[in-house]
């Protein structure tokens, strides 16, 4: 058994070529080999959201506070609130952040494919975040 204490682990911020406006990761857990599974609170402030990514063995979004959005590519965006769980499965192209007035955060469950858990790709524009 392993207890990871609440605050033993640092926040940081959302790197710049991953994320636009203000998003802080704070690790939740890694899992050691053979499992594969990793998660993450993930906190966006108004505005902030992912780059277009995709998941190798998909991702599970569980949000916790505030008000988000999340699209999926060629889909419409779609408001997300604390008590949604939301799925993308392996490979499908999508992002996720906060409203445009109201932070949010989401607990972010993914599983690691040969190491890698994430492809980022190119950031969400303007016009896509506001589902134009």
């Amino acid at each position: 058994m392993e207890i990871k204490r609440a605050g033993s682990q640092p926040s940081r911020p959302g790197p710049a070529d991953w994320f636009t406006g203000a998003v802080r990761l704070d690790p939740l857990f890694a899992s050691a080999a053979p499992a594969r599974a990793a998660g993450a609170a993930v906190t966006f402030e108004p505005g902030a959201r992912t780059a277009w990514h995709t998941h190798p063995l998909g991702q599970t979004l569980i949000v916790t506070a505030g008000a988000g959005r999340a699209q999926r590519w060629g889909g419409p965006v779609e408001e997300i609130r604390p008590g949604d769980v939301v799925w993308f499965p392996p490979g499908e192209k999508h992002w996720h952040g906060a409203a445009p007035t109201t932070a949010m955060t989401h607990i972010a469950i993914q599983e690691a494919l040969d190491g890698k858990t994430v492809d980022w790709l190119e950031k969400v524009s303007d016009g896509q975040y506001a589902g134009s």
